[in-house]
């Protein structure tokens, strides 16, 4: 007699996970505005605070959604990243928005940030010219890469040195994700209180200490030169 050849039925169990919700607690301070006018309002944003809206709901409180509670038509120029503080430019017109946006992609905007350092900068003054791309493995990290790199260029003034850490001012020549925390980290400095590029001991404060401290653009209607500031917390 012929055995009969084993059926076998395999069960897969299912496992349903809740979805994944990055750790975001936003502030809850009220909008500084630095600026507006009938085409342009520029804000402080708070650090902690994403620019734009993230992926979920959870992630969905913004800069742009808070200014929009208070000017319907803002629309979007440019970003800061989430932990980066400081001054955030909105426009209000189709017409605006397009003329800014020009504006940065030409590199013709003028801006400065103040940040913190580890260790103490030998140099006054200087320039860091290292090309960066994205960190694929590691996103959204950037990193310095010589052979495919985009270009990128900061220059720098010391502002002081004190307790083994320096007080910097930095002038963005480009406009490359996370480029000044690259670069900064790149040449033995990292910008104290960063998550992601910092050693432990150096991540370990209350805040990534860098701020926009002031940006100058063109009037998108009249031309006329716009200086915007926001005061460094820190």
């Amino acid at each position: 007699m012929k055995a009969k050849a084993k059926r076998r039925f395999i069960i897969q169990e299912t496992v349903f996970m809740p979805p994944f919700q990055s750790e975001y607690n936003p502030p809850n301070d009220p909008i500084e505005v630095v600026y507006e006018d009938a085409h342009v309002v520029a804000v402080n944003k708070p650090t902690g605070l994403l620019s734009v809206p993230g992926k979920g709901e959870h992630l969905s409180d913004c800069m742009l959604s808070r200014v929009m509670v208070a000017f319907p038509d803002a629309l979007l120029v440019h970003r800061l990243d989430r932990d980066t503080s400081g001054v955030m430019v909105f426009a209000l017109t189709v017409h605006a928005q397009r003329s800014m946006s020009m504006q940065f992609e030409a590199r013709s905007t003028k801006k400065t940030y103040v940040a913190c350092v580890a260790g103490e900068f030998k140099e006054s003054e200087g320039e860091i010219d290292l090309p960066l791309i994205v960190d694929w493995p590691n996103r959204p990290k950037q990193m310095v890469c010589h052979e495919t790199g985009k270009p990128a260029v900061t220059e720098f003034k010391r502002m002081s040195v004190t307790d083994g850490r320096s007080r910097l001012r930095l002038f963005p020549k480009t406009g490359r994700s996370h480029q000044l925390r690259v670069h900064c980290l790149a040449i033995g400095h990292p910008i104290l209180g960063d998550p992601l590029y910092a050693p432990e001991t150096v991540a370990d404060f209350p805040r990534l200490l860098l701020h926009s401290e002031e940006l100058r653009i063109n009037h998108p209607e009249s031309g006329k030169g716009l200086r915007f500031r926001a005061k460094c917390p820190f």
